[in-house]
């Protein structure tokens, strides 16, 4: 069976921190748990943090990623085309450095598109994301693990959220969050 997964846009770091901290509560492992930001936001973010909480949190990326967030696999740096540099943990890491160089849409939105977003969703959320907000994502083999993603993620009142891998069920749910 093909991964299925789950998307969504977080308006700040700490509505991003809570979803991860739900997700781990939940038992979703570090593994298939996925985010992606802007490093300019993350470090605007950080520079608040750092003057309240002193310098915990201080990592090989200069401090952008701590919290719940540090709890994720395979943090790295990005660098997009005309985009600038992205902090990626996660699946979503691989898939959009592998993604992003063969896809006819480039960028972020390249990336997404190769791992099953709608093109038009994956380039709103690449603009979501240059804006400064946080796309997370959960990948799964089981469907339920996909309804509880969802859930954790509409609880956490997130914008956007995408399920790729379904046929009817993600339509559906497309057209809800479309006429919301």
């Amino acid at each position: 069976m093909a991964k299925k997964s789950v998307f969504c846009i977080a308006a700040s770091r700490a509505q991003a921190e809570q979803i991860v901290a739900d997700l781990k509560d939940a038992g979703f492992s570090n593994d298939v748990v996925s985010v992606l930001f802007a490093k300019k936001a993350a470090m605007r973010d950080f520079a608040r943090e750092s003057y309240s909480k002193g310098l915990e949190g201080i990592d090989a990326l200069g401090g952008v990623v701590g919290g719940a967030l540090a709890w994720l696999g395979g943090v790295a740096e990005l660098g997009v085309p005309g985009a600038g540099p992205f902090i990626a943990a996660g699946p979503v890491l691989g898939a959009l450095s592998g993604g992003m160089m063969g896809a006819k849409v480039g960028g972020i939105a390249g990336g997404l598109i190769g791992m099953g977003v709608p093109e038009l969703e994956a380039k709103r959320y690449e603009g979501k994301i240059k804006a400064g907000n946080l796309l997370l994502s959960v990948h799964t083999e089981s469907m339920d693990e996909i309804a509880d993603a969802e859930r954790i993620f509409e609880d956490g009142d997130v914008e956007d959220i995408c399920a790729t891998g379904e046929s009817v069920a993600q339509q559906e749910r497309e057209h809800h969050h479309t006429h919301v």
